[in-house]
């Protein structure tokens, strides 16, 4: 019953490969031998991908193949939207019904160079996952890392398959730490053709070109580390 009535949230896509060889034996090693219990099977799922996928804000975005859930598995990093691909992708291949959403949010505590590559504190189209467990839909953000999350002194996001897990709305000091402005709703896939324009939008179609043309002559993005940089208080 269920396969027929969430189809395209548990069949794999070029992007969502959900059957490609690495991810099917990443997913059986993470679950094991949980065959009836879906739920235990995708909180599995999130922590592997919370903190065994580190958070790179400087990832390629504009292609469709920089969100290939086999290329991040084996780079093992990635940003929201790339971690979010991963997992949604790993839950297909444990046979969950999976989606991609996503939502502007205001990040009120990043790093100082982060904020001024891209000239806003406001993220667009930042993505999460969406599990069909127990009968309904199920946010799961996996975005940050558990050390990175201790270097932004904020709890890392748990996930019990019951209640959503979305983004932290304030740091352990108690001060907003990521505030939603916006919902875009679900996807059976990352609509990369909807997430450039946004991001030219909100940026600007001159930084964006300038990101993207760095990336087509030197093959990479430009090397910063994220998890070393300075802290931006508003």
């Amino acid at each position: 019953m269920i396969q027929n009535k969430f189809q395209e949230f548990l069949s794999p896509t070029k992007i969502l490969d959900s059957d490609h060889p690495a991810i099917c034996a990443y997913a059986l090693k993470i679950v094991g031998d949980l065959a009836n219990d879906p739920i235990e099977k995708a909180v599995k799922l999130y922590y592997a991908v919370r903190d065994g996928i580190r958070y790179d804000p400087y990832s390629p975005f504009f292609l469709p193949e920089h969100y290939i859930a086999s290329t991040i598995l084996k780079k093992g990093k990635g940003y929201c939207v790339a971690k979010a691909s991963l997992l949604c992708t790993l839950g297909r291949a444990c046979n969950i019904p999976s989606r991609i959403g996503f939502a502007d949010v205001k990040n009120h505590l990043a790093t100082k160079q982060l904020i001024e590559y891209i000239g806003s504190d406001i993220f667009v189209y930042h993505g999460f996952v969406e599990f069909y467990l127990n009968r309904k839909w199920v946010k799961a953000t996996p975005a940050f890392n558990e050390e990175l999350c201790k270097l932004h002194h904020v709890k890392p996001l748990e996930f019990n398959g019951l209640e959503d897990s979305i983004f932290h709305e304030y740091n352990t000091d108690n001060k907003k730490f990521m505030e939603y402005l916006k919902d875009h709703s679900t996807f059976s896939d990352i609509p990369v053709d909807l997430i450039v324009p946004a991001w030219e939008k909100a940026y600007g179609r001159e930084r964006i070109r300038a990101w993207i043309n760095y990336y087509n002559e030197t093959g990479e993005m430009p090397k910063k580390n994220f998890h070393k940089e300075e802290v931006w208080k508003k």
